[in-house]
């Protein structure tokens, strides 16, 4: 588990952007579970979060559509939060960081970390960009 100093930084990027931080399994559970659309980020400190997945997250919201919640959890640090964020998003395999986007409490749409690795955050904001078109 990374400690509270080394993660808060990189928690606060998002947070400070309107993203909710998710810190219990229960949090995430009723989140997820509303009407509407979640976005779920699935927050890490590794290069290619800060270089593609937290830029893309904040630049995908800047268009007209987009969820009704934005909410993250921390890989390596919220584990509750984490594991039950995983168990929403099956059946894809844990991964970090990712992005999820739900629509009543069911996931609609997953980029994964292979999805993100090697893609400018641009490329992967239109992605989200077009999920948001289809779904929110």
């Amino acid at each position: 588990m990374y400690p509270a100093e080394m993660v808060a930084p990189y928690a606060k990027d998002l947070t400070d952007y309107g993203f909710r931080g998710l810190t219990s399994a229960s949090e995430v559970e009723e989140v997820v579970n509303t009407q509407g659309t979640v976005l779920v980020v699935v927050n890490s400190v590794c290069g290619c979060a800060a270089a593609n997945c937290r830029p893309a997250a904040k630049l995908s919201i800047q268009g007209d559509k987009k969820p009704d919640v934005l909410s993250t959890v921390f890989a390596g640090f919220d584990t509750e939060a984490v594991n039950k964020a995983r168990e929403l998003m099956l059946p894809y395999p844990p991964s970090s960081p990712s992005i999820a986007l739900f629509k009543d409490g069911k996931i609609v749409h997953m980029i994964e970390r292979h999805e993100i690795e090697g893609r400018t955050a641009q490329m992967i904001a239109e992605n989200l960009s077009d999920a948001y078109s289809k779904h929110c």
